[in-house]
């Protein structure tokens, strides 16, 4: 006897069997209650969810020999020929195959004859958005008034690229992804019927592989009792899917937490032995994040029952809150980004490098190796000695006096933006700023409201950040918005070439050989047109 999947022996029969989809189930099973059933019915959702599945129990209940119930015998010639795929009155088409305007219209040539054996003629067809533009408009008055005895089912994955015209002409489902507990509820309950043995971590590891998908789950959980021989190992099911054992994530979570660059590195060349999916490792490390942060934030009993709650215990009580959320944010980043670099093994070191080099100075645990090779003192700064050796990414360190030497006001402002090198927009932002505070705790600013276009979260956060590498890492830097300044290099410069226009308006009008050349001629001097030169007064 030929073997049969698993998502085909176990698709639901009837309503009550279907998972996830109560919304649906209930909308379907009202109208067959009460005698309200539409011609024609969309389905949309993602792969794998449910929409064919209820396409085809909904046209067993109508076309079921017991008369139109919201369950279905499953006994009699209709609901078996449905469930076999072959009821002459359930015309299945894939309109992915089918696309040109004459298949559509061979489809519809029969329409207005009535069922051979049934009590309805049902149209289902599946993936309706890859039809062409002439294939709708074919199918589109044929939707519109059908005849009594045909109902039109509809499944598609993209409903957006559907024309407005289909979409009114029905009633729309949307199908929701499942959740992992349902998922692994549902594997579990089969393989329970089917007598398999699952380690413990199995099922829950599939469930987060599917991404929301029975389809996906069933067909995995059949290459997962293929690759283990009839049985269900974790460390099998792992190697399948290219993720790793939760060790080898607690492993590097030490390395991230202690700021350990080399003994990440040292990590990465073990792991490349199991050749796993680096996608898929940055996907568990992400997951292991967040359920340190919901531990720490919500406590162990919002986690999941499958989690390990002493390792996640250990890791929320060195991490902050902070540091949690940017190793996951860079995670979920370098997973998406990781197609991007030249090797998936690079990309992986990249984004583990890049978590212990933008990790806050202050987050940093004493002793640590940054990713610039320098010791951080318990406190989180670098000591002066070593930025002033960093020339080549902080030249304003050396060329700026240090802060806490200076008397409040001095340098002034316009020279510690020229100390900074600021260019660009940054530039522009510290030019609108007038200096009100200036001591060893740090500066104060204010800009005018008029400005405000100019204070963004990232230009604030720039200038912050230039300030504190230039004379401190806890350095206070405060911007405030005000009505109006009257002190900044923006306005000095404004004042200044007020001043030089007026000195060259004033040569102008005095200078003797222009004033003959006005006298003898009736000229006049157009006083818009007079612009100072190379940044002097004159002509």
């Amino acid at each position: 006897m030929s073997y049969l999947a698993l998502a085909r022996k176990w698709r639901p029969k009837i309503f009550a069997d279907v998972a996830g989809q109560d919304h649906v189930v209930r909308a379907l099973t009202n109208a067959l209650k009460g005698g309200r059933v539409h011609h024609a019915y969309l389905f949309a959702g993602t792969r794998g969810v449910g929409k064919t599945t209820v396409a085809r129990i909904l046209a067993k209940a109508l076309n079921c020999e017991a008369g139109v119930n919201t369950e279905p015998c499953g006994e009699c010639s209709a609901c078996t020929s449905i469930d076999e795929g072959r009821f002459v009155d359930l015309i299945e088409v894939d309109a992915a195959s089918r696309t040109k305007v004459d298949d559509t219209r061979d489809l519809l040539e029969n329409v207005q004859y009535t069922p051979s054996s049934g009590r309805y003629k049902v149209y289902l067809i599946d993936e309706v958005h890859m039809l062409s533009g002439h294939s709708f408009n074919a199918l589109l008055k044929t939707l519109e008034e059908p005849p009594p005895h045909v109902k039109f089912l509809l499944a598609t994955t993209d409903p957006q690229k559907l024309p407005v015209t289909v979409l009114s002409r029905c009633l729309q489902f949307n199908l929701k992804r499942l959740s992992s507990d349902l998922i692994v509820d549902r594997m579990a309950l089969i393989c329970e019927e089917e007598k398999i043995k699952a380690d413990g971590m199995v099922l829950p590891r599939i469930a987060r592989a599917a991404s929301g998908s029975m389809r996906d789950a069933l067909s995995l959980l059949d290459q997962a009792l293929a690759f283990g021989g009839g049985e269900l190992r974790d460390d099998d099911v792992a190697e399948m899917l290219g993720s790793l054992d939760q060790r080898h994530i607690g492993e590097l979570l030490e390395c991230l937490t202690a700021g350990d660059a080399p003994g990440l590195l040292g990590q990465v060349r073990n792991l490349q032995e199991l050749v796993p999916d680096y996608e898929s490792v940055l996907n568990d490390l992400a997951t292991v994040l967040q359920q340190i942060a919901v531990l720490k934030l919500a406590g162990p009993d919002s986690l999941d029952e499958d989690a390990d709650t002493e390792m996640l215990a250990g890791f929320a009580d060195q991490l902050s809150d902070e540091l949690v959320q940017l190793f996951y944010q860079i995670a979920v980043t370098g997973r998406r980004d990781i197609s991007l670099a030249p090797d998936p093994r690079l990309g992986f070191e990249m984004t583990l490098l890049r978590m212990v080099a933008f990790r806050p100075a202050a987050a940093a645990p004493p002793g640590s190796v940054t990713g610039g090779g320098q010791q951080l003192t318990p406190g989180g700064s670098i000591p002066r000695g070593a930025a002033a050796d960093r020339k080549d990414r902080r030249s304003a360190a050396s060329t700026t006096p240090d802060l806490a030497a200076r008397s409040p006001g001095a340098p002034e402002w316009p020279g510690i933006i020229d100390a900074l090198k600021l260019t660009g927009a940054l530039r522009q932002l510290a030019e609108n700023c007038e200096l009100i505070e200036n001591d060893a705790s740090g500066f104060r600013l204010h800009i005018s409201r008029s400005n405000e276009h100019l204070l963004t979260d990232q230009l604030r956060q720039r200038l912050a950040e230039a300030l504190r590498a230039a004379y401190g890492d806890n350095l206070r830097v405060q911007i405030d918005l005000v009505d109006a300044v009257s002190d900044t290099v923006a306005l000095r410069e404004v004042d200044d070439s007020a001043r030089k226009l007026r000195a060259a308006r004033d040569s102008i009008q005095n200078d003797p050989d222009l004033r003959q050349i006005i006298d003898v001629f009736g000229a006049e001097i157009e006083n818009d047109a007079i612009r100072p030169v190379n940044g002097s007064g004159n002509r």
